[in-house]
């Protein structure tokens, strides 16, 4: 199995719940870390990376700590398998396809095409979040 780390930021609790999902889904070896603790290294150390984060102001990553964390790690994800998930109030999942647009930008495997979830995930939202686990870890 790979080794995977999972990077969230979450405001609300909801995007964190997703990538408890993720990691249990990656295995019990898989690394859950909140983007504030979450380091470039940690990234690189990986094989397979998931980043989490809700939709913020006018469909964007949060800007305070995912944002600058994101940005930071733009010259280590080529080539690297990156899942990407997060939940959203309103809209219709722009930033989620932005962020992927991004992310395949900087040369990384861009897993589908994110997983989003309105508000609190339900457990098809909680299931797909461990399928994405499971993927990346194999």
């Amino acid at each position: 199995m790979k080794k995977v780390t999972v990077i969230y930021w979450s405001g609300t609790g909801n995007t964190k719940l997703m990538a408890e999902a993720v990691a249990a889904g990656a295995g019990s070896d898989a690394k859950l870390l909140n983007v504030e603790n979450a380091t470039k290294e940690d990234v690189m150390a990986a094989d397979a990376i998931a980043l989490g984060c809700p939709s913020m102001g006018a469909e964007v990553l949060e800007e305070g700590d995912m944002e600058p964390f994101v940005e930071s790690i733009a010259d280590c994800v080529s080539g690297k398998p990156v899942g990407l998930f997060g939940s959203y109030d309103w809209g219709d999942g722009q930033w989620m396809r932005d962020w992927g647009e991004r992310m395949q930008g900087y040369g990384a495997n861009v897993m589908g095409e994110g997983i989003i979830n309105h508000l609190t995930p339900d457990d098809e939202g909680l299931e797909n979040c461990r399928s994405l686990g499971e993927d990346l870890a194999k």
